[in-house]
């Protein structure tokens, strides 16, 4: 979760990898063991609320002291996964974008450069200790990148409604993940010249790596479903359309590719227009 940001864009959409318990080492396989078993585990709304909380004091807690030992939990064929929150490595990667999407005057007063000075310390000599640690989840702020839809098929989509609100995601096998992340590339690289796109999805690609074969990706609409309307929603396709542009540029119909792409485009436009109208 962008902690950092999240008291100014609330609205955000995540992609996470739940791992077996098998992928993580003892002592903390046996923690996740336990936890798995609790009737109570957190929501992805009351680690937003938790972030929250942190930037309230004078001056703010950009990051937690302490690591959160929380998690999300999906079992999986009788197998349980774990998505442990890592919220403090979140906290302080969030805090290195800031600065390239609000303005100075804003950030200053969110959160003072001698606040933000100390996290960067704090980070450096972390990383210096833990230069292999990697999140679990990634995040986006009133859009999610076309990149991650390229992960999924539009029969993966889950749209539910429900009394705590409406629920969206995509979830597979990690295997299924990375076969069409490569195929994908393969077919971006054969019709498109290098470029954002390409690099972004290279750089999920050797994300996915980093993680079990069994795992499980999750794509969750989380807070957007809340920035667009219940229709809309309902109707969203943007994992087949994706699939669309992809299997157009492999057939050589780039007039069907880029309407597959503006009309991708536009959806996520009007969504993102709605931050500053809100």
């Amino acid at each position: 979760m962008a902690l950092a940001s999240s008291v100014m864009v609330p609205y955000m959409a995540y992609l996470r990898v739940y791992e077996p318990l098998a992928a993580f080492p003892e002592p903390e396989r046996s923690h996740w063991a336990r936890y798995a078993k609790r009737a109570d585990t957190p929501t992805a709304q009351d680690e937003q609320r938790r972030a929250l909380a942190d930037l309230l004091p004078v001056p703010p807690v950009p990051v937690p002291v302490h690591e959160s030992a929380d998690a999300f939990i999906a079992v999986v064929d009788d197998v349980v996964c774990v998505c442990p929150w890592r919220t403090r490595l979140r906290g302080w990667q969030a805090l290195e974008g800031l600065e390239e999407l609000l303005p100075a005057a804003v950030l200053d007063a969110a959160l003072p450069p001698v606040v933000r000075r100390q996290a960067v310390t704090d980070y450096e000599q972390w990383r210096e200790r833990n230069p292999d640690a990697r999140p679990w989840i990634r995040v986006a702020t009133w859009h999610v990148p076309v990149r991650w839809f390229v992960l999924f098929d539009d029969a993966e989509r889950e749209f539910t409604k429900g009394d705590a609100g409406h629920l969206l995601r995509y979830r597979t096998p990690m295997v299924q993940a990375r076969r069409r992340v490569a195929r994908g590339l393969r077919t971006l690289r054969d019709s498109l010249e290098e470029g954002p796109l390409i690099d972004g999805l290279v750089d999920v690609g050797r994300w996915l790596e980093e993680f079990h074969p069994r795992s499980l990706v999750e794509l969750d609409y989380g807070g957007l479903v809340h920035a667009v309307p219940e229709g809309q929603l309902a109707e969203d396709r943007s994992a087949a359309e994706v699939a669309e542009g992809l299997a157009a540029l492999r057939d050589g119909d780039g007039e069907r590719a880029g309407a597959a792409y503006e009309k991708l485009s536009e959806r996520w436009r009007a969504v993102r227009e709605r931050q500053f109208s809100s």
